[in-house]
């Protein structure tokens, strides 16, 4: 599993930058403004950074751009890097910026000089978030240096505390992202419940139901997409209680697919190595059950991950199938390749039962056909409550993670009417994605608040993004925070 890096805040003393080994930034403006870090700097360095900003074309550099200079005269660091930033930024341009210093350091030891900088934790979890690395299947290196970010800065102690809530999310991204990133031979249902349950150590209740407790709520629609599989079949609970002790819950649910063969429908095999992801939703709301209760939250959630494997098998559910959910409803299975929202609908319903929250969001790699409408840029976003919608699009954006809200319809419901069963499983390939929404929007209350987030073109990449490399990027976590914090805690 992955760690944070060792980030501390220290006392702000450019006297002793003469001495600092590994990577040192200090901070200038756009306009080319030197704080004292930055005078003890150019001093040493014979009057580098002056030319530096003296030199054609540095007034251009955007907020965040990070200038290397390697073994800068002077100095015992093996590099200066300049960073330009503005005397007061955005808390999403100094968390981009702490990733771009990051990104700049290439794993080596930094110190970045902060002074006064009143964004300061934030520009930590920016460099929190753009360290991860997933090597766990990779032979250690004998040489292998262990980084350490140290920000100098003149108030630490209470940078240090404002850092601490940042850290604890930043912890939950992580841990989304090892478990995306994980291959499905390590990351099996069994595996990944035993995971779960390790977070009863930080005060979340657990609880693990097994196949015999799902067969007795009546879960036919999630047992149907497991059983072409040797891994079982499982759905993970996890309480966090922190706030009024008869504040209803909102609840989170999360598609916990390990592996996506396809089933009976099988996927083409050019890609199919890549849905060892297809667990991303459950992934996302383990990682966000995290960060609550690492940093405490004043709020009552829930989370709920149905967690799966679809296999083709002698035993597996067979296009033309009907199937029963937990709610009663009968669904026929024209493609066993749709198979999160057969997990979907009966954690949704179980939810509902059983927490009666004040809401629900649920999140899925779910369609491929959002990757065509928004790319990889923003998830989809779909509800049926404008003001619950709306406050996590607001939460969304302050977390700077990408989402755009899309339609939903009868005439889009109207596709999914079967012959011989209450529905279909899919509706065709017309707005794929809203029609599975649809088909996950029969499954919710009336007047129950409902979010259903297709994540399947954010939840891994194959470019680096601001905040993460290539790979699961663990979209989602800061977000839902966000939203928690900004709706849900307790005053």
């Amino acid at each position: 599993m992955s760690t944070l890096p060792a980030i501390r805040f220290a006392d702000y003393d450019p006297k002793a930058l003469s001495g600092m080994t590994g990577r040192v930034a200090v901070l200038i403006t756009p306009e080319g403004v030197m704080d004292q870090a930055g005078r003890s700097a150019n001093r040493l360095t014979k009057g580098a950074l002056a030319r530096l900003i003296a030199a054609p074309g540095f007034e251009k550099n955007k907020t965040g751009t990070v200038i290397s200079l390697a073994w800068p005269a002077g100095m015992e660091a093996e590099a200066l890097d300049v960073l330009v930033m503005p005397r007061r930024v955005t808390p999403t341009e100094a968390r981009q910026a702490g990733a771009k210093l990051v990104a700049a350091s290439g794993g080596k030891s930094l110190t970045v000089m902060a002074g006064s900088m009143p964004k300061a934790a934030e520009l930590a979890m920016g460099m929190a978030l753009r360290s991860y690395g997933f090597d766990n299947h990779k032979t250690p290196k004998d040489d292998a240096e262990i980084a350490e970010i140290t920000i100098g800065h003149k108030s630490a102690d209470a940078m240090t505390a404002a850092y601490a809530p940042l850290a604890a999310v930043a912890e939950g991204v992580h841990m989304t992202r090892d478990l995306v990133n994980e291959p499905a031979n390590v990351l099996t249902t069994s595996e990944f419940a035993r995971r779960i349950e390790d977070m009863s150590e930080i005060g979340l209740e657990i609880e693990i139901l097994d196949e015999t407790a799902l067969a007795e709520l009546g879960m036919g629609a999630l047992l149907c997409v497991g059983q072409g599989s040797d891994s079982p079949s499982k759905v993970a609970v996890m309480q966090w209680k922190g706030g009024e002790a008869d504040a209803a819950p909102l609840a989170l649910v999360g598609k916990g697919v390990v592996f996506d063969t396809g089933g009976i429908s099988l996927k083409p095999a050019a890609g199919m190595e890549d849905m060892t992801m297809d667990m991303g939703g459950a992934g996302v709301v383990t990682g966000t059950m995290k960060a609550l209760a690492l940093r405490k939250a004043r709020a009552n959630v829930v989370g709920l991950v149905g967690l799966v494997e679809n296999m083709p098998s002698g035993n597996a559910t067979r296009p033309g199938d009907v199937v029963k959910s937990m709610k009663g409803d009968t669904i026929e299975v024209i493609n066993t390749d749709a198979e999160g929202r057969l997990v979907l609908c009966d954690v949704l319903w179980y939810a509902q039962e059983r927490f009666k929250p004040c809401g629900v969001i649920d999140l899925a790699t779910l369609t491929g056909a959002v990757i065509i409408g928004l790319g990889h840029e923003n998830a989809g976003v779909f509800s049926n409550d404008d003001t619950l919608c709306n406050g996590f699009l607001n939460a969304a954006k302050a977390a700077d993670e990408g989402a755009w809200r899309m339609p939903l319809g009868q005439a889009y419901d109207d596709q999914l009417k079967s012959r011989i069963a209450d529905m279909k499983n899919v509706g065709g390939r017309p707005a794929g994605s809203i029609t599975a929404a649809q088909f996950l929007k029969r499954f919710i209350k009336d007047d129950m608040p409902w979010i259903h987030l297709d994540i399947a073109g954010v939840a891994s990449v194959k470019t680096a993004t601001s905040y993460a490399p290539k790979g699961a990027t663990g979209w989602g976590v800061m977000a839902l925070d966000r939203l928690i914090k900004d709706k849900f805690e307790a005053e």
